[in-house]
C-alpha cells in the first residue's frame, strides 16, 4: 500500500473563493452539514437551502456555481430511493436546473444524491438528453450496507485529479448500479465511469462482497455526465475528512513514520472537494 500524501489543514475563511455552493436540503436529507464543512475546508463557501425555499424563490439557483444533492433518505425513500425528491425538483425547479447546467457550473450528488440525479436523468445524460438510462437497485444482499469501502478513479476527470484511492463509508440500501449492456458500453467508451469499488491493494473488486458492497455492475461506484460537469457517487467522502477517519490509519501512520514522511491531517477524500475549488479557480 502506498502512503497517503499529506494534505493542507483547514482553509481559513479569508481563502474562500467568491463562487458559492448550494447544498440542497429537505425532509430526510441528513448529510448537509458534513458536505458544507468539507467544502468550507476546501475553500468554498456553501449555503444549505431547503428545497421549499428554492421553490418559494427565497434563494436562486443561478446565484451559485456548484449544486450539491447530499446523502440521506429523502422523503423516507417511500416511493423509491430519491424518487420523490427528484419529482419535486422536476415539477418545480426543472427550468432552473437546466439553465444552471447551461452555464460553466458543476453538480455533485452523493448517495441519495446519486439516486436523485439518476431519477432526473442528469447522469449519464448522453447527448444532453435527460432521461433515465440507469438505476440504483436494492443491494444484492437485500440489506442496508453501512461499512467502509475503497474506491479508485477509473477515468481522468476534473473530479478525480491527483486521487489514487478514496477510503470512506457507504450507507445505503439501494446502491446496486444497474444499466443495459449498451449503456455500460457507452459509459466505458466515453470514459464516464469516475470511480469503481476495489480491494485494499487497489485491484478490482470483480463484484466480490464486501469490496463491492452492493453488487454494482462493473464495480461502478460513481459516474459523470457525458459533458463531465455532473458527478454522482454512492460512497460518502464527506463523512471521512480526517486522516484518522480511515480504517487503516494506524498502519499508514507507521509506514509514513518509518519513511520519515509527515503525517497528514486530512484523508485523501478531501482532494475531491479541493478539485472542485481548483476548477473554479482556473
Amino acid at each position: 500500500m502506498n502512503p497517503i500524501s499529506s494534505q493542507p489543514a483547514w482553509t481559513t475563511y479569508t481563502d474562500l473563493i467568491p463562487d458559492k455552493a448550494l447544498i440542497m436540503s429537505g425532509y430526510g436529507i441528513n448529510s448537509e452539514m458534513e458536505t458544507q464543512q468539507a467544502l468550507l475546508r476546501a475553500g468554498m463557501d456553501a449555503d444549505i437551502v431547503h428545497i421549499n425555499d428554492l421553490i418559494e424563490r427565497k434563494y436562486r439557483m443561478c446565484d451559485y456555481r456548484l449544486l450539491v444533492f447530499p446523502g440521506g433518505f429523502s422523503y423516507g425513500d417511500d416511493t423509491g430511493a430519491g424518487n420523490a425528491y427528484a419529482n419535486r425538483v422536476r415539477n418545480n425547479l426543472w427550468n432552473d436546473v437546466t439553465e444552471f447546467l447551461e452555464e460553466d457550473n458543476l453538480v455533485l450528488g452523493i448517495c441519495n444524491g446519486f439516486q436523485i440525479l439518476a431519477n432526473l436523468g442528469l447522469v449519464p445524460a448522453f447527448d444532453n438528453q435527460y432521461k433515465r438510462d440507469i438505476a440504483l437497485m436494492p443491494n444484492r444482499k437485500g440489506v442496508l450496507e453501512c461499512r467502509y469501502v475503497t474506491i479508485r478513479p477509473a477515468a481522468d476527470t476534473l473530479w478525480t485529479r491527483g486521487i489514487e484511492r478514496i477510503v470512506c463509508p457507504v450507507s445505503h440500501g439501494e446502491g446496486n448500479f444497474s444499466c443495459s449492456k449498451e449503456v455500460l458500453q457507452k459509459l466505458k467508451s466515453r470514459k464516464m465511469i469516475a470511480f469503481t469499488y476495489c480491494r485494499e491493494n487497489l485491484k478490482p473488486a470483480e463484484g466480490e462482497y464486501p469490496y463491492n458492497p452492493n453488487g454494482s455492475v462493473a464495480d461502478i461506484a460513481g459516474i459523470t455526465s457525458a459533458d463531465g460537469k455532473v458527478l454522482a457517487m454512492m460512497p460518502h467522502p464527506e463523512r471521512a475528512m480526517e486522516f484518522v477517519n480511515e480504517y487503516d490509519w494506524p498502519l499508514q501512520k507507521e509506514i509514513l513514520r518509518r519513511q520519515h514522511q509527515p503525517i497528514p491531517t486530512e484523508s485523501m477524500n478531501m482532494k475531491l472537494f479541493r478539485n472542485i475549488v481548483e476548477y473554479f479557480r482556473e
